[in-house]
């Protein structure tokens, strides 16, 4: 089995990523915290972190914490405002976050996409975006995000996919898979707020030759071919350990992913 490389610049092997949703939203005493969970990230091999201004303080809490290791990291964040001058002042906050370029910006939940992309596009052509993508997490936008798929104006998307959400399997994987497109997972171990709880015996996991069912979760997610990175957030340093050696090959066959949808269907 084989991966696309996720657009130009982009990371070229299927990856496991760190999400800030929630868990970088914290006040400045607790920021220690959130840079602890990022060292022990990339100490296991995690490159790609991703933010947005919906998260509160996570971007700030985040650009901090990548401090003398921004160079290592691909960072994604999002616009999400339907203003101009909102979103213009959103990218220049990143810039200062993030050392001066932010390697994929997505348009978060479609928000306003028609009127940000001209924008957007003159940033990237500027060197200070390297990819544009586009988001969103319900199933009742996908149509709206297949059509700005076919634009050909973005090079990445970022969708919610795990064995008990699928319906990107319908269309938005075949035409991600058909354009060339990088696809981000988000909500990897199970909707929001919402974990989808694994086997009792963990034991069932040996011949799946992970230790965790997170592990379990995202290596199912990341041995779809189409797939490059998963994003599971978490504010434990152990966590995030366990979580980048789901990264690593060798893959689930069918028979693995099965089993998986099987044991999350209990």
């Amino acid at each position: 089995m084989e991966h696309r490389p996720f657009g130009r610049g982009g990371p070229a092997l299927p990856v496991v990523g760190l999400g800030t949703w929630q868990v970088f939203d914290v006040d400045p005493e607790d920021e220690p915290d959130a840079a602890a969970v990022v060292e022990t990230a990339f100490a296991a091999g995690a490159r790609v972190v991703d933010s947005s201004p919906m998260y509160g303080r996570a971007e700030g809490v985040l650009g901090r914490a990548l401090d003398g290791r921004r160079d290592d990291a691909f960072v994604a964040s999002k616009i999400w405002t339907p203003s101009r001058s909102d979103a213009r002042r959103q990218l220049d906050e990143q810039l200062t976050f993030y050392g001066g370029r932010v390697e994929l910006e997505q348009i978060h939940n479609l928000v306003a996409w028609r009127e940000h992309l001209p924008w957007l596009e003159e940033e990237r052509d500027a060197g200070r975006i390297g990819l544009l993508g586009a988001t969103h997490y319900s199933a009742s936008a996908f149509a709206e995000l297949a059509e700005v798929m076919r634009t050909g104006r973005i090079q990445a998307i970022q969708i919610p996919y795990n064995p008990v959400e699928r319906e990107v399997e319908r269309e938005i994987l075949p035409l991600a898979e058909q354009l060339g497109l990088g696809v981000v997972v988000m909500r990897p171990l199970g909707g929001e707020g919402a974990p989808i709880p694994g086997p009792e015996d963990p034991g069932e996991l040996e011949p799946l030759g992970v230790q965790t069912w997170p592990q379990a979760l995202l290596k199912w997610a990341l041995s779809d071919p189409r797939v490059q990175v998963v994003i599971p957030a978490t504010s434990n340093p152990d966590h995030a350990r366990e979580n980048a050696a789901a990264g690593e090959p060798p893959w689930f066959d069918e028979e693995g992913r099965r089993r998986v949808e099987e044991l999350a269907a209990r």
